[in-house]
Order: C-alpha cells, then sequence, then structure tokens
C-alpha cells in the first residue's frame, strides 16, 4: 500500500469522523435548545415538553413496570408484520413475475389497493379478525404488503433481457431463471424494500395500536393524548423514533453482511 494510498484511506476516516462528531452535535444542539425554550417557558413547557421532564416520565415508567411490557407488546407486533409482509409481499411478486397475463389483469387492483387509505379498513379488520394483536397485525400487513409486492415486481421486471434471453436460449426452465438469475439480481431490491418496510411496519402497527390496542407504544400515546399528558405523548414518540432507528440499523448491518456475499 502506497503512502499516497494510506493518506487517502486516513483522509476519509477523519471525514467520517467529522460527519458522525457534527450528527451528534446537532442531536445534543437541538436537545439543548429544546431545553433551554422550555425552561425560559418561551413556549408553554406543558405543550412541548422538555428533555428533562421526558427523562423523568421515561424514568418513571420503568420504575412503575410499565415500559417494557408496553414496548415489548409493539416490538413484537412490527418485527411478525415486518417479516410476514416481506415474505408475503416478495411471494407475490414472484407468481406475477411467472405469469405475465395475472400481473396484467391483477395491476389496476394492486394499484387501488395501494392508494386506499388502509386505516379506512380498522373497523372492517376489527371485525373480521377480533380486537387483539391479529387486527393489530393485519393492519400493518396491509399497509407493507403491497409496497413490497410493487417494489419487489418493479426490481424483477427490470432484469436485464438479454440475459433472460440467454438462460432461455440454453434451455433453462423458468425456475432456474427465477432462482439463478432474477432473485440474486434483486438482492439490492430486498435490502431497499426491507429498508422502506421498516417505517411501514412501524406506522401500521402503531396505527393498529391506535384502533385496538391495550398495550404498547400506541395505547400510551393515546392515552396520554386522551388526559393531556403531553410528557408521555412526547417520552413514547421518541422512543418510537429510536427502537425505529435500531431497527433500521440492524437491517442496514444485514445489508453489509450480504454485500460481502454477493
Amino acid at each position: 500500500m502506497t503512502t499516497e494510498h494510506l493518506n487517502y484511506c486516513k483522509k476519509l476516516k477523519r471525514r467520517k469522523l467529522a460527519i458522525r462528531l457534527a450528527q451528534i452535535g446537532i442531536l445534543f444542539l437541538f436537545f439543548g435548545i429544546w431545553e433551554l425554550v422550555a425552561a425560559l417557558e418561551w413556549i408553554d413547557p406543558f405543550i412541548i415538553s422538555s428533555p428533562s421532564r421526558m427523562a423523568s416520565t421515561l424514568a418513571g415508567l420503568i420504575r412503575d413496570g410499565m415500559f417494557f411490557p408496553h414496548v415489548a407488546a409493539t416490538l413484537w407486533e412490527t418485527v411478525v408484520s415486518f417479516l410476514l409482509a416481506t415474505a408475503i409481499g416478495t411471494a407475490v411478486a414472484i407468481v406475477l413475475w411467472w405469469s405475465d397475463t395475472l400481473r396484467k389483469v391483477t395491476e389496476p387492483y394492486v394499484v387501488v389497493l395501494n392508494a386506499l387509505p388502509k386505516i379506512a379498513l380498522g373497523p372492517l379488520i376489527i371485525i373480521w379478525v377480533g380486537a387483539g394483536r391479529a387486527a393489530i397485525i393485519t393492519m400493518a400487513l396491509l399497509i407493507s404488503v403491497i409496497i413490497t409486492t410493487i417494489g419487489m415486481l418493479s426490481g424483477f421486471n427490470e432484469v436485464d433481457k438479454e440475459k433472460i434471453q440467454l438462460l432461455r436460449a440454453m434451455r433453462a426452465s423458468k425456475l432456474q431463471i427465477l432462482t439463478k438469475l432474477v432473485l440474486p439480481a434483486n438482492i439490492p431490491t430486498l435490502m431497499s424494500t426491507l429498508k422502506i418496510n421498516v417505517g411501514l411496519s412501524w406506522v401500521g402497527t402503531i396505527m393498529g395500536e391506535y384502533l385496538v390496542s391495550r398495550e404498547g407504544i400506541g395505547y400510551l400515546l393515546v392515552y396520554g393524548s386522551q388526559i393531556f399528558k403531553l410528557d408521555l405523548v412526547m417520552t413514547m414518540t421518541l422512543v418510537l423514533c429510536l427502537l425505529a432507528t435500531a431497527m433500521y440499523l440492524i437491517v442496514a448491518l444485514f445489508e453489509k453482511l450480504i454485500a460481502r456475499r454477493y
């Protein structure tokens, strides 16, 4: 390794460190200004809360044994819906790719389902599957599955047609084309879809908990707003952001591990 290359690598590391420090600095600055604004009552702290009040609320939830059961409930529902949505959406995309006729027939319906406000189906979901975790997971699935199907199907259709023709000329079966070309070529598409599904799964789960849950982060958000305990609302909103970020980082780490193999 040459001296120039070493210097270049060090420069890249310094740049990454500077970016990371800037990100952390902005975060601390944001919370510092927020605390100052609340302490000086430039804006009523009852409305915007403050980092110190949120920390106190969080400590109280943990002390009372309420925090972890509620977070665990939401986390379980989100992870299950995330995995199911990815699996079901990818499977549907494979079926639609396999049959061009079926894809053309169902395409308008897929578009309509994607445009439909899923929250409007809330009362029907409760009637269909009951007012429990099944309803929450169903709501999250409705939000995520269509997006997964559309994204994966678009990736399948963008595979190089010349490569497909070459495999057909070599008498490869459709299953072989799928497993040897189409799916490997769409690993980046799958990783992008997973990242999108992280956010959609959390949105769907919280929406479901707004409707039917008696536990979870969504329940605490609704409960806090009903009794005008905005410290609780802001605290759980921040917890939700942290959990969603952690889940996204896990997916990003998984993407790096996959990238080393493909």
